[in-house]
Formats: structure tokens, C-alpha cells, sequence
């Protein structure tokens, strides 16, 4: 458990080890022109006690801690940024709590449908608990990357990459959006919890087919594209044709039985529902002839 230590002020020790410092200077000085060898031992505890303090004294920068150990055991962190005076026996572990981002590599995965995908990920850390971080984990930048590498994998295998591959599906890779981020990143603050480490943002920086099965299904989402667009411009046709009957027999402008009504539903779609524009035939007869 991380325990948080408020050290003595770094500034009034040095203070004080100037002070024993010129005070061993002195000691030495009349030793050296009175030849009193009584000024020596007192001079020579003034030096020892002041390289004891030098060896105290430590600075923690802004948004770095100092995780302290005495001989082994656990004594505190220290998170406020200054210098400081500790126990010149602990032993010092500099960790940063800045915010640092990783950008995982481009990783091949099958999604939930069994197509490989490349995905990749940036994921935007820091360190909450330097404990865990110090302690329990070997190297947490280290763990960082491969939980990282790890939960983006899971995570593809759970969906689909797009909705043609899973109609039914509710959240795609492609698709998810804020959805797939939140999901990435509470996997992540869960991996990732026994080192200490919280995860702020988790975004999907690659997506895409593998190279092997791209083209077939860049054709299949043509193909899907084309049949959505061609079931609308029927869909359209047909209640342009229907509001064009309907009108004919509104305004009794001409009488059409059951046959000229299907010629002109036939003549009409093919106006509305073809690619090129129609080229009008003009007819000097019946509408029989």
C-alpha cells in the first residue's frame, strides 16, 4: 500500500551543513597554525556530519516522486516537489507522474467473425501508485506495453470488424466509436491495476483488413454499397410510378386499362431505375401499334 511521507525541509539541512562545514574549516585552520591537536577530532566530526547530510539531501522534481526503502523495507513515497533531507541510509527510487503515451504496434488478430485485422492503439498513462509500480512488477514500462499489446487483442477478438460481417451486431470495431474507447480503456485500467498504473485514454490509431484478404473484402463492401443504393432507387420508382397512376385517374386526364397501365409501370421504371438517360421514341399509331 502507498504511503505518502511529508520529509524535513532540504534547505535548512544544507543550512546546516554550511554551517558545520565552515565550522570544520575553523577546527582545521587552528590546528594547522596552533598545533593544538584537540581542534582535529571536533573538525573531523564537523566534515564526517556534513557529507551525512549531503548524503540526505535529495530533490524531487515537478510530477516525479521518490519511492524510500530502508534495508529492504518499504518506508513511504514522496510526491511534493523540492528538496528535501531523508535518512542518508534509505535507499531512493526516482519514478515519473507525468502523463506518457505509447503507441502499441500494428498487430494482426482475428475478429469474431475469424477475418485477420490489423489494429493498433495509443494509450495514454500514468503512474498513480507508486508502490505497485516500484514493487510489484519487475518493470512497469515494460508491463505497460504487453497488457497493452494483450487487451487490444481481446478486444478484436470479442467483435467484427464492420456490420456486413455481423448485421446483428450492436457495436463494431469500425463502427463503435466512444463505445470501443471506453471498452479498451476499462480493459486496460483492469490489466493494468496491480502495477499501479491508470490508463486516461485508449484510442484505436489503425484498422484495417490484412493485405492477404483486403481486395475480396473491399469488392464485398462495393457490392453491399451498390445494392443498398439500387434498393432505394427502386424503393423511390416505385412510389413515383404509384403517385403517377394515381394522378391520372384523379384528374380523368386519359383511361388506361389493365394493360396500358402495366406498359406504362414497365416504361416508367426503366426511366427511373436506369443508369443512362432514356431516349424517347415517338409513336405516330395507337398505343398498340
Amino acid at each position: 500500500m502507498e504511503k505518502n511521507i511529508k520529509p524535513t525541509n532540504g534547505y535548512l539541512a544544507l543550512f546546516l551543513s554550511l554551517v558545520c562545514l565552515s565550522a570544520s574549516v575553523y577546527f582545521f585552520v587552528q590546528t594547522g597554525s596552533e598545533q593544538e591537536p584537540m581542534y582535529a577530532l571536533p573538525g573531523t566530526l564537523l566534515m564526517l556530519l556534513c557529507f551525512f547530510i549531503w548524503k540526505g539531501l535529495l530533490i524531487v522534481q515537478p510530477n516525479h516522486s521518490r519511492v524510500l526503502s530502508l534495508f529492504g523495507k518499504y518506508v513511504g513515497s514522496i510526491k511534493d516537489n523540492g528538496m528535501f533531507f531523508v535518512n542518508p541510509f534509505y535507499t531512493s527510487l526516482k519514478l515519473s507522474l507525468r502523463v506518457q503515451n505509447m503507441a502499441t504496434p500494428t498487430l494482426k488478430v482475428n475478429d469474431k467473425m475469424g477475418n485477420p485485422v490489423e489494429i493498433a492503439a495509443v494509450v495514454v498513462w500514468q503512474v498513480q501508485d507508486t508502490y505497485k509500480a516500484a514493487y510489484e512488477v519487475a518493470d512497469y514500462n515494460a508491463f505497460v506495453r504487453m497488457q497493452s499489446e494483450s487487451a487490444v487483442r481481446a478486444l478484436t477478438m470479442r467483435f467484427a470488424y464492420d456490420s456486413i460481417e455481423d448485421q446483428h451486431a450492436d457495436i463494431t470495431l469500425r463502427e463503435g466509436g466512444d463505445k470501443i474507447m471506453d471498452l479498451l480503456r476499462e480493459e486496460l485500467n483492469d490489466r493494468l491495476a496491480s502495477a499501479g498504473i491508470i490508463v486516461n485514454e485508449a484510442r484505436i490509431s489503425h484498422l484495417a483488413y490484412a493485405q492477404e484478404i483486403a481486395g475480396a473484402m473491399l469488392q464485398r463492401q462495393q457490392a453491399s454499397a451498390i445494392v443498398a443504393a439500387r434498393f432505394k432507387i427502386v424503393e423511390g420508382a416505385v412510389g413515383m410510378v404509384e403517385l403517377a397512376l394515381e394522378s391520372l385517374s384523379k384528374k380523368d386526364i386519359v383511361q388506361l386499362d389493365e394493360e396500358k397501365k402495366a406498359a406504362m409501370v414497365s416504361n416508367l421504371m426503366v426511366v427511373l431505375c436506369g443508369e443512362k438517360g432514356a431516349q424517347p421514341v415517338l409513336n405516330t399509331g395507337s398505343l398498340y401499334q
